[in-house]
């Protein structure tokens, strides 16, 4: 996957939109202005991609114990962000869409109704 692809993916999804609140550095994706991806713009330059993902804390303790390139998420909350390093080989792009698609859900849900039905 390369950064042109995800942010492809992810800017086809309703209600999202792309900021750089920390840094020239960090591209944040958001929906409806809550965080679902971030990403290190450097380390897709230098060959380290990595994206972090808001996740369900059970899943991302069951991912973290199954994919040696699934990390508590870095500078995060432990709990609910994972850390995924894409260039190591054992991370398949169906997966990675998998869990873009779970991180804007869990986003999603946790808006209030008014909303999550503009996105409707």
């Amino acid at each position: 996957m390369n950064i042109e692809q995800l942010y492809d993916y992810c800017l086809k999804k309703k209600g999202v939109t792309e900021a750089f609140p920390f840094d020239n550095n960090t591209l944040v994706l958001k929906v409806l202005g809550k965080m679902f991806l971030l990403t290190a713009l450097k380390g897709w330059e230098e060959g380290q991609p990595a994206i972090n993902l808001k996740c369900d804390p059970t899943e991302a303790e069951n991912l973290r114990a199954n994919y040696e390139n699934i990390l508590p998420g870095y500078h995060m909350s432990k709990k609910h962000w994972n850390t995924l390093k894409l260039n190591q080989g054992d991370l398949e792009n169906t997966l990675v869409f998998q869990l873009i698609d779970h991180s804007y859900a869990l986003v999603v849900k946790g808006l209030p109704k008014k909303l999550r039905d503009t996105l409707l």
